[in-house]
C-alpha cells in the first residue's frame, strides 16, 4: 500500500471530509455535535476557513481518508492568535500512525502562520487522542465536568494547550 499525501484541502473534498465527521458524529463521543453536518453547512465551515486557518486532508490512491483543520478558537479579536485543532481520520484508518501525520503537519502550519499557541478540546473518555496530543508537547490546561450531553449521558471535556 502506498503512503498518504497530506495536502490542503479543495471545495471537492467536502463530500468526504463531511462522510469521515458525520460518522462520528453519529457513532463516537469524539465530537459533541448530535446531528449530522449537512452538506450546505460543511460549505459554510470551509468557507470560514481562510488562509490563516487551513483544512487538510490525507489522500491514498485517490481517496480521502481523513482531514484535519486549524479554526478559530474565539471570535473576539484578542484570540486571533489561537486555535484550535480538528483531527478525524475515516474509521477503515484509524491506528496507523495518522493522526500524528496530520497534527505534526497542523502545528508546522499554525507556527509559519504565526499563531502563539494551539488548543485540544477532547472528550475525557478518548484516551488515544489525548496521548497524540501528548506526544507533541500538548500539556493538559482544564477538565471541564459534565459540559456536554450525548446519547444519554454527561459528557467530560479536557482542554489540552501547546505554546507555539
Amino acid at each position: 500500500m502506498t503512503e498518504p499525501c497530506l495536502r490542503s484541502a479543495a471545495r471537492a473534498d467536502l463530500p468526504a471530509i463531511n462522510a469521515i465527521y458525520n460518522h462520528y458524529v453519529l457513532h463516537s463521543n469524539c465530537t459533541y455535535q448530535t446531528v449530522p453536518t449537512t452538506e450546505q453547512e460543511r460549505m459554510a465551515w470551509f468557507d470560514a476557513h481562510g488562509e490563516k486557518h487551513p483544512v487538510i486532508v490525507a489522500e491514498l490512491d485517490g481517496t480521502v481518508i481523513g482531514w484535519g483543520s486549524l479554526s478559530r478558537f474565539h471570535l473576539r479579536q484578542a484570540y486571533d492568535h489561537s486555535v484550535e485543532d480538528s483531527i478525524y481520520l475515516h474509521h477503515d484508518h484509524c491506528g496507523r500512525g495518522l493522526g500524528g501525520s496530520f497534527l505534526k503537519e497542523l502545528l508546522r502550519r499554525a507556527k509559519e502562520l504565526g499563531h502563539h499557541t494551539v488548543l485540544g478540546g477532547i472528550d475525557s473518555s478518548q484516551a488515544a487522542s489525548i496521548a497524540l496530543h501528548e506526544k507533541f508537547g500538548f500539556v493538559k490546561v482544564s477538565h471541564l465536568k459534565e459540559v456536554g450531553f450525548k446519547d444519554g449521558r454527561w459528557l467530560d471535556v479536557v482542554w489540552m494547550q501547546r505554546m507555539l
